[in-house]
């Protein structure tokens, strides 16, 4: 074989893998094992020693948690805007089943985990922890599945993820932030009013919007609410209608899809698994079993393992049941046990509340213990029901 065709094969491998929806997640479970690894490994050293190194006013995870991240954010955002304005969640009759399945799906993890944090007020900070749900994750775990997973279940999943971040960045916004500063905060306003502007006056170009945002990113950080937010803030402002009444739902001339389309490759394969190599790193020196049983890690495993599973199929099953709505085509109830079991996967969203939950690093280990133990058997699990599991034929009972 000519090196000419092999490489032509690589590239068009690279190229399958890069297009694949499930690959970031895929990408993803193989940092976070890498990660582990490498804390565990001659190299730890280095590895914490240069996450906390300087460069101009912060550490370099700082600069990936509070910078780079805000990129991760920006698509969130551009993606909540998109499925509400011209997606899945287009509709009320859309948004009803993953709305109230995703509002299930926080709801129970934070009972769990504060019916064992709940008496200490250091450690009840960390409520939010087991309440995200991460696609990228879930996704790739259903990408093992192939065609036995129905379409509308991978819908169901994604609207539901969507919402879950939405959620997310209000919990954010509202229960971690302290020391507001109010100058920058109406700095921040007066940036957003400016975008408002520039959206009412259909202005087209990217530039002005990616310029203010970066005047608005340095206000939000200013200001004591977490910077990451001046991301979803900035989407919120991206044009994606043109013309009055006309969405421009696909296309180059969509300011939103273009810039979507722009940031889902560099985030799923480069700020994301960045993160998690940066915040996934756990030592297990020192570090028994008895860990497990500390109230964090068993509040936030339990959270995600089992919480989620009650909550997201529970409410499906209330709103199912009382004719609300409808179960997804094709899908049956041991599948959408499965597809609820999946929402245990919390690690890109849980672990950045749980940086922000704490900043003890005790804590933090335990965090990430409890993270870690969660999402890899709520992923085990959802895989093994719905690799038992065949499509519904006919009316389910």
């Amino acid at each position: 074989m000519s090196s000419h065709a092999s490489g032509g094969r690589i590239r068009s491998t690279l190229r399958g893998f890069l297009d694949h929806e499930a690959s970031g997640g895929l990408l993803l479970m193989a940092v976070a094992a890498l990660a582990l690894i490498t804390a565990n490994s001659p190299a730890a050293p280095f590895y914490f020693s240069a996450l906390k190194t300087y460069i101009g006013p912060l550490s370099v995870q700082h600069w990936i948690n509070d910078a780079l991240m805000t990129l991760f954010f920006l698509l969130v955002g551009l993606e909540i805007k998109r499925e509400m304005l011209d997606g899945q969640l287009s509709s009320w009759s859309r948004r009803i089943l993953p709305g109230g399945a995703a509002l299930g799906g926080m709801v129970v993890p934070a009972v769990i985990y504060i019916a064992f944090n709940g008496a200490n007020p250091a450690t009840a900070h960390g409520w939010a922890i087991p309440t995200a749900t991460d696609i990228a994750f879930a996704l790739g775990v259903l990408s093992l599945l192939g065609s036995r997973v129905p379409a509308t279940l991978k819908v169901f999943l994604t609207a539901l993820a969507i919402i879950d971040d939405l959620g997310a960045v209000l919990v954010i916004a509202v229960f971690y932030t302290s020391g507001l500063n109010f100058a920058a905060l109406g700095g921040a306003l007066t940036v957003v009013i400016a975008l408002v502007a520039l959206n009412r006056l259909r202005v087209k170009s990217l530039l002005p919007y990616l310029a203010l945002g970066l005047v608005l990113w340095l206000c939000v950080y200013l200001s004591g609410v977490h910077a990451t937010v001046a991301g979803v803030l900035l989407a919120l402002t991206i044009p994606i209608k043109l013309t009055p009444g006309k969405p421009e739902a696909t296309g180059a001339e969509s300011p939103l899809h273009r810039l979507e389309h722009a940031l889902s490759k560099p985030v799923s394969f480069i700020v994301v698994p960045i993160f998690g190599f940066a915040n996934a790193g756990l030592s297990f020196a020192g570090m028994g079993v008895s860990a497990l049983l500390e109230p964090v890690a068993i509040g936030v495993a339990l959270g995600l393992l089992v919480g989620k599973a009650v909550g997201v199929f529970g409410s499906v099953w209330l709103m199912v049941k009382s004719g609300v709505a409808d179960l997804p085509a094709s899908s049956s109830w041991v599948q959408m046990f499965g597809v609820a079991l999946l929402c245990g996967i919390g690690f890109t969203m849980s672990l950045f509340v749980g940086l922000l939950a704490f900043s003890d690093p005790l804590l933090q280990g335990e965090v990430k213990l409890g993270i870690l133990a969660g999402s890899i058997l709520a992923a085990l699990a959802g895989y093994m029901v719905l690799a038992g599991s065949r499509q519904r034929a006919g009316i389910d009972g």
